[in-house]
Order: structure tokens, then sequence, then C-alpha cells
């Protein structure tokens, strides 16, 4: 049986108390109708941020694959092509800022936060976010001058690759 033959034999209201249930039972679910509700509202991109700032600050050192989830929870809502691209650099920035108050991590913890760089470089490149990105990317590669295990020349490499002939 399909979803949708399935559906139909459901009255609106039963509909209703259905999606009311999964809204409470599911994060993602919850996430996407408050989304919905408030699409450019801008609140859930700082909630995201909010969360990230949170799974990198724990007590027990940064939880890279909760935060990393933050992001790809919040891509999965399609949300404003700004917001995406200012999430996934404060993820970023939240790892430099780990590193400066803490000293030099791992080699995971780097090639966690340089693949996002990467990634967000991408999305700036192929959204046509360049002019607005352009300057917050570079502080980002400057600020990791001096951190180890190769972290500013992988930085470097990303953002050369996707800015050097850009201005």
């Amino acid at each position: 049986m399909s979803l949708k033959k399935y559906l139909h034999q459901f009255t609106k209201e039963q509909l209703i108390e259905q999606i009311i249930e999964l809204e409470k039972k599911y994060k993602d679910v919850k996430s996407y109708y408050e989304f919905s509700l408030n699409p450019g509202s801008g609140l859930h991109g700082e909630k995201v941020k909010k969360a990230i700032f949170k799974f990198f600050n724990s007590s027990r050192g940064p939880k890279l694959r909760e935060a990393r989830n933050e992001v790809s929870g919040y891509k999965k809502l399609s949300p404003p092509k700004e917001s995406m691209a200012d999430v996934m650099l404060y993820y970023v920035e939240c790892g430099i800022k780990f590193t400066h108050n803490y000293g030099d991590i791992n080699q995971p913890f780097y090639n966690s936060v340089a693949g996002m760089f990467r990634d967000a470089c991408d999305f700036i490149n192929k959204n046509g976010l360049k002019d607005f990105y352009k300057s917050r990317c570079k502080k980002v590669m400057d600020d990791t001058i001096g951190m180890g295990w190769g972290f500013n020349d992988e930085l470097s490499e990303y953002y050369y690759s996707y800015f050097k002939s850009y201005d």
C-alpha cells in the first residue's frame, strides 16, 4: 500500500492528530514545522548556531558529530542560502575559537573543521554568495595561522581555490 493510499483512509482531524503526535515524538519533524511556520525569521538558524556552540563547548570536549548533525539537519530544511552559509561558517569559527582557547587539538578535529570549511566554500561558490562571504572566509583562514597539523595550509588551499581569481 502506498503512503498516499494509506493517508486517504483518515479524516482531516485524524491526520492533524497524527502530525501533532509526530511533532511531539521526533525532533526533526518538530524542527521542520518550526521552520515551515517561520521560514524567514532567522530564528531557526540562530537556534542551530546555539546548539553548535554548545557542542563545541561541552564539559567533555567538543562533540563534533553532534555539531555536524546540527548543520546537516538545518540543511535538510532548505533554509535561505545566506543562512545556510552562515551556519556552516559558524561551525568552522567555533572550531577555530576552541583551538585558540585550548591549544592544538588532534588531526580528526582539524579534518572535521577543515572539511566543513571546504563544504562552506563550495556552497558559497555554487550559490553565488562570494561577494557576501569572501572577507569572512579570508578571516577564517587568517585566524588559523600558527595552528598545528597543517590546518592553516589546508584552509588556505580551499580558500584560494575558491576565491583567488574572484575580485
